[in-house]
This record gives structure tokens, C-alpha cells and sequence, in this order.
């Protein structure tokens, strides 16, 4: 008898999203996967994800994805590769990583990963063979590092109200962030809360996005200005009689001081500097101040910035002016990271970390592997690189010199990837992947609080295989230190930290499908203390010495000395002058995320083609018409694309959506190649929408 296909299964998104979506998988008759949708029974997801992931059948069965491993055999960056197997790709690794080692040292290889899976174990199992051999650390900042140490200043604690709640709630802040391309849940619980309670949706951000064309209230700053916008409203709050004195003398650090501080930050001064009227700061203070039931949900977006990290803390400070933690459906939240309190030891090898090994900074690759001293902290060159999870070549900052990096020849380059990105056309071997429906995984939830199984669902194609095969195959190839976790399977993993985290078995979560970690209520908003010593919402924090989930070996980076006391405008941004007249920011695509689905047809086809958003006006001031051919650049480098004309971008703010393949662009540069990799101020992270450019016609297009 043969078996019949399943008509339906259950799984997590895996993508770099908040939204971690729980997910039923539905299945066609002949056993392929038809399509994916949100689970209905999970509160947080409630039956919504996005389009790109509902057809998720389009990239698992993609004609280009990667099916066998590869050898180089042209030039590095052609693209032309011989098929090898597997057996003789991981014996020709260990071989050249051992190689590395003996010549330079094993801080000479360095494995790199990011967020293309946030599976805890096929994402972190790299940390057990970097920490078994003494491999390079490596220091993520790409991503959340001003976002959480803004929030973490304040709070003391990654931890925030139930997302949940804004379905309660009477007005939702939408702060940085563009829910409707990035994270369709916020707006699944915003448009509840406006449907069933009449909820007012208030949105700041840098142009009017999809998320902010849906609102009640849409405020457009200039980028890196939205201190001087927090700080307007708590000026108008205190001015006003809003400011809920009660609470602030019970829960804050300093509030008279915070109130003389912000005398002269007035409606006015900040209009100046963020390019709105002043009377519409007025209006969105008055109404935050009169609405006790408000939620703030504050993003990313807006802290990738210079100043970033005192954007999102000054934003964080207006709930704590306001007293709006005491309400359900009030408050202010971020991230729910420090609540899923998990046991690693089996997936990471932390007992065998030794602080002693360099941590390089993921966002400096292109410095490290040109053979920047100072990036290198030190140590010897990186000779070989083991690449998971991550395509550095089109994400990361500075990408003219992360390209003439990756080109060395010296450089022994592994990468473990679903298509040929523009990292893997860099490799000496490329090894093909599996996908999540592919492999048994657990996820958390950074903008809920559900921990939640991803099983398998398929089996994979014949070639690709999941990241801790690759991982596990190679530290027994390498002569690594003797760890139990190179012997259990995924299913192993999952069930171990399970049992050693106190939250039951694998077997248990096969039935719920995803654990509820929410604090109750009063934890959560933090009415028995905030998360610092005192127990209070800090105003003040003690910048390089704040805490911060993500903190790097050593000193803090950049002009941290100069961060203001208090929350304020601090103009640490790349600012625009006579040659780079625009700042540039580099946006999500509703329908990419990062460079995943850019290979998709249905993707690409939605979001067209590269292009750069400018004002009408300013545009014709350029001699800029509407398609035109332009080209885009710093000292970085120079992009060619094409122009459209947007009214509702901030003045002198040029937005660039999408990160597109690089070769989607005429001459090969993708849009980071104008992005900084400095690190921000006080302990790392990529500014990635901050970035001043002048914008040029190309004449005779």
C-alpha cells in the first residue's frame, strides 16, 4: 500500500522578521507543497502573513536553486564551478581550514552567519565549531545593536507589553517602521483595534510608506531627526499638563531635570530640524497626552542611523512621560528577546568560548579581508571562511571593498547557500542548502512571545543538505575539541534545550505547536520595577556603560563620549553638504527581505526594477524627470538606477527600496555600495539609513 501525502502541516517562518509567523503548510495531491498561510489558532499571527512567504512553493522549487556542491573553476566572482561531491568538498575543507591554521593560526578562519535562518539550531550550531576549534568570534551589527541599546537604556530590559495588546489599545504609534511590507502582524492588531474600539494609528517615518498611507496621522521626518520630534512631544507633554507626575516620581530616574532639559525643545525648535509644521507636532502631542490607552511600536528603521541609539531611547522616553505602562493596551515595545530564557550549551558550545579570541565585526568585512589592521584587532589575516545563512557581497556596508576582499586568491572561501548569491559566486566551494520546510528547526519571536516548532514537512532534494550536517561533518574533519553536540541531530538539539530550558519535550510541542512565554501583566509593564538596579525607567543612562543585550569586547565605538545626558537632537549623523546635498535611505521591499525572494519572478516583478524616490521640486531642480536614468554617489562609490518622483519623502531625503541583486544594476554595484560600515556609537552597528549622496542625470539617456 502506499503511503498517501499529507493534506496539510504545521511550521514557523524562519525568515529575519519579527512577525515569526506560525504557519499551516498545504499540499497538493501528488505531495508538493501548494502554499503557505497563517495559523488561525495562533493569537499573535491569527491567520495573516505576507504575500512573498504565502507562496513560498515558488523559491522551494525555483529552477536555479542550488542541488550539488561545487568547485570553483574560473575566476573568482565569474561564476563557473565543476560539480564535486559531497565527501570530496568537506575533505578539500577541512583541508584548507587546517592548512590556515597551522600557517596563521586558527583565528585565521572565521565563520560567518547572519539571519537568513533564525532557527536556533541550524542558525547558531556555527558558535559549537567556532568555539571547539577557537575560530574568529564574530560580532553581529548588522541589524539590531542601535535598536536595542536604545530601548535597553531606558527599560533596562529587552522585554515589553504583550504585542498582542494593541488589538486593546485606543491609539497605536507606529515609530520607524513599515509594518505592511516588514511585519503584517502589527497591522493585523493596529486595524483590530481601529475596527472594534475606534483606535487612532499615528505613523513617523521618513516617507509616507504603505503603512503610513493607512493611518490616521502620518508624520514625515527627515532622517535621524526623531529625537528632536520626542522630545517636542515630551516638551508639549509637561507644557500641557500631560505628563503623568504621579508615575514619574515612582518609576523614573530623573524627571524634574528631564522637564528643564526639555524647556526650549519646543514644537518650534523641532520643526526646524526635522521639516515638519510645528503645529503638527502639537496636534500628535496633544493626543498622545490626552489618550491614556496609546502603544508605541517602535521599529527598527529608524535607529539605523549615527544617532540612532538616542532616537529610539528619546521615543522610548515619551511612554514613560505619559505613565501609558499602566494601561492594557499602553506602553512601549521593541523586542521581546529577553524573555525566552534558553539553554544553548548543546547548539553553541558556550563552555568552550574563550574570551580571549578576537570578535570581528561582521559589518567591517570588507575592511577585514582587505587586511585592515585595526579591523583585524591585532590578529592575523582571515584566510578562510566558512559562510552560513548571510551574503555578505550584496548586504553588507561598503561593498566595493567587501568585493575586492572576497577576490583575494589567498582567501579559501566555503559558502552554504539556496542559490548562487553574489557571496557564493565569490566561493572556492559552494555547497546547496536545504530550505526550513526541509528540515526540523525552533524558533522565538522578537515581536511576540511564542516559542514555536518549524518541523519538517518534505524531504529535500537529493543534493542539499542543513546546516549542522555541514557543521558537524567538518568538526569531525578538523580535529575539534570533543563536544556532545556534534553527535545529536536537530530533532536531538531541540529536545535537549527544551528539557534543560524547563519547557517540556519535543513530543509535547509536536501537539501545542509553539509555547506562550508572556510575562504577566504587571512584568511586563514593568509596574514591579523597570529591568535596571533602581528600578526605574532611566532617562539618564550612563552611555558605555549601559546595558545592552549585544555589547562588544572592549571599549565602545565612535564619539560615545559626546552622547547627550539626557534625550535630545544629537547630530552624530552623516549630514549632507554641498557635494552629497540628499541623505540616502535604503528601505525595505514589501516584497523581498534582505536579498531573500529577490530571485523570485513573482518578487522581482512586483518591485520593478531599482529606483531612487526624490521630491518633484528637487528632482527638478536637477533636471530629473520621472524613469530618468540617474546615477548615485559618495566616496563610496557611484550606483546607476532610475528616478522616481515622490511627494511625500522628507526634503533633502532620497529613499532607495529593496535590496536588489546587484547585477539588477547596469554596472554591477548594488545599493550598498554607498552605505558607511563605521561602527555607531556606543557599541556597534551598521547605519544603514544614513548615508549622504548626490544624485546626477545621466546625460543622453
Amino acid at each position: 500500500m502506499t503511503s498517501q501525502p499529507p493534506k496539510n502541516a504545521f511550521s514557523a517562518c524562519p525568515h529575519d522578521c519579527p512577525s515569526t509567523c506560525a504557519l499551516e503548510v498545504q499540499f497538493d495531491a501528488d505531495g508538493t507543497i501548494r502554499r503557505l498561510k497563517g495559523a488561525r489558532d495562533n493569537a499573535y499571527t491569527a491567520g495573516v502573513i505576507c504575500a512573498k512567504v504565502a507562496r513560498y512553493a515558488e523559491r522551494l522549487y525555483h529552477p536555479d536553486r542550488l542541488l550539488k556542491p561545487m568547485r570553483r573553476v574560473g575566476a573568482k566572482g565569474e561564476g563557473r564551478f565543476e560539480e564535486i561531491s559531497w565527501e570530496a568538498a568537506l575533505d578539500l575543507i577541512a583541508e584548507k581550514f587546517l592548512a590556515a591554521e597551522a600557517e596563521f593560526g586558527a583565528e585565521s578562519v572565521w565563520p560567518y552567519h547572519y539571519a537568513g535562518t533564525m532557527g536556533l539550531v541550524q542558525r547558531d550550531s556555527i558558535h559549537r565549531l567556532r568555539h571547539a576549534k577557537g575560530y574568529s568570534r564574530q560580532f553581529d551589527s548588522f541589524c539590531t545593536n542601535m535598536a536595542w541599546t536604545g530601548y535597553v537604556a531606558g527599560t533596562g530590559r529587552l522585554a515589553g507589553p504583550d504585542p498582542r495588546e494593541m488589538a486593546l489599545s485606543d491609539q497605536i504609534v507606529i515609530w520607524g517602521t513599515n509594518p505592511v511590507a516588514t511585519q503584517v502582524n502589527v497591522m493585523t492588531h493596529a486595524i483590530a483595534a481601529r475596527k472594534k474600539r475606534g483606535a487612532r494609528i499615528i505613523v513617523v517615518d521618513v516617507y509616507e510608506t504603505e503603512t503610513m498611507k493607512q493611518a490616521d496621522i502620518g508624520l514625515v521626518v527627515k532622517p535621524g531627526t526623531d529625537a528632536a520630534l520626542a522630545c517636542a512631544i515630551m516638551h508639549v507633554l509637561f507644557r500641557d499638563g500631560h505628563a503623568d507626575r504621579d508615575y514619574l516620581e515612582r518609576y523614573t530616574d530623573c524627571p524634574a531635570e528631564l522637564e528643564a532639559h526639555l524647556k526650549d525643545r519646543t514644537p518650534a525648535w523641532a520643526a526646524r530640524i526635522t521639516g515638519l509644521d510645528a503645529h503638527r507636532i502639537e496636534e500628535a502631542a496633544r493626543l498622545i497626552g490626552s489618550v491614556r490607552k496609546t502603544y508605541f511600536r517602535l521599529g527598527y528603521g529608524f535607529t539605523r542611523s549615527r544617532n540612532g541609539v538616542v532616537g529610539m531611547h528619546a521615543a522610548c522616553s515619551i511612554a514613560a512621560v505619559t505613565g501609558c505602562w499602566t494601561q492594557e493596551g499602553g506602553g512601549a515595545f521593541h523586542n521581546n528577546g529577553a524573555i525566552y530564557e534558553l539553554n544553548k550549551e548543546m547548539i553553541e558550545a558556550g563552555s568552550l568560548r574563550d574570551p580571549s579570541v578576537r570578535a570581528l565585526d561582521q559589518s567591517l568585512v570588507g575592511r577585514i579581508l582587505s587586511g585592515d589592521e585595526a579591523a583585524l584587532l591585532g590578529g592575523p589575516p582571515v584566510k578562510a571562511m566558512l559562510i552560513q545563512n548571510t551574503n555578505p557581497v550584496s548586504v553588507a556596508p561598503e561593498q566595493d571593498r567587501v568585493k575586492k576582499g572576497f577576490l583575494r586568491e589567498d582567501l579559501f572561501t566555503v559558502v552554504h547557500e539556496q542559490f548562487l548569491t553574489e557571496t557564493a559566486r565569490m566561493a572556492d566551494i559552494v555547497l546547496p542548502a536545504t530550505q526550513f520546510l526541509e528540515h526540523d528547526d525552533i524558533y522565538k519571536g522578537g515581536g511576540h512571545q511564542y516559542l514555536l516548532l518549524g518541523p519538517k514537512a518534505v524531504e529535500p532534494p537529493a543534493g542539499p543538505k542543513e546546516n549542522i550536517f555541514v557543521i558537524n561533518e567538518i568538526a569531525g574533519r578538523v580535529d575539534s575539541k570533543s563536544h556532545p553536540g556534534f553527535d545529536l541531530g536537530a530533532r536531538d538539539h531541540i529536545d535537549w534545550m527544551l528539557k534543560n530550558s524547563g519547557y517540556g519535550t519535543l513530543a509535547e510541542l509536536e501537539v501545542s505547536r509553539w509555547i506562550d512565554l508572556q510575562p504577566d501583566f504587571d512584568t511586563a509593564h514593568y509596574l514591579k520595577g523597570f529591568g535596571h538596579a533602581d528600578g526605574r525607567f532611566h532617562f539618564r543612562p550612563d552611555w558605555g556603560r549601559s546595558p545592552s543585550p549585544n555589547k562588544p569586547d572592549g571599549d565602545p565605538f565612535g564619539p560615545w563620549q559626546s552622547m547627550p545626558e539626557l534625550p535630545d537632537q544629537w547630530n552624530s549623523i552623516e549630514a549632507a553638504d554641498d557635494r552629497h546635498p540628499f541623505r540616502l535611505v535604503t528601505a525595505p521591499a514589501r516584497s523581498f527581505l534582505n536579498s531573500s525572494f529577490n530571485e523570485t519572478e513573482t518578487s522581482r516583478k512586483k518591485e520593478g526594477r531599482p529606483e531612487v524616490w526624490l521630491r518633484p521640486e528637487e528632482a527638478a531642480r536637477l533636471g530629473i524627470a520621472e524613469g530618468a536614468r540617474v546615477r548615485m554617489g559618495n566616496d563610496r562609490g557611484v550606483v546607476t538606477l532610475h528616478a522616481r518622483l515622490v511627494a511625500a519623502v522628507a526634503p533633502g531625503t532620497v529613499i532607495s527600496e529593496g535590496l536588489w541583486p546587484n547585477d539588477a544594476f547596469e554596472d554591477g554595484r548594488g545599493i550598498n555600495t554607498l552605505t558607511g560600515a563605521d561602527p555607531v556609537a556606543p557599541y556597534g552597528g551598521a547605519a544603514y539609513h544614513d548615508t549622504a549622496v548626490w544624485v546626477r542625470v545621466v546625460q543622453g539617456a
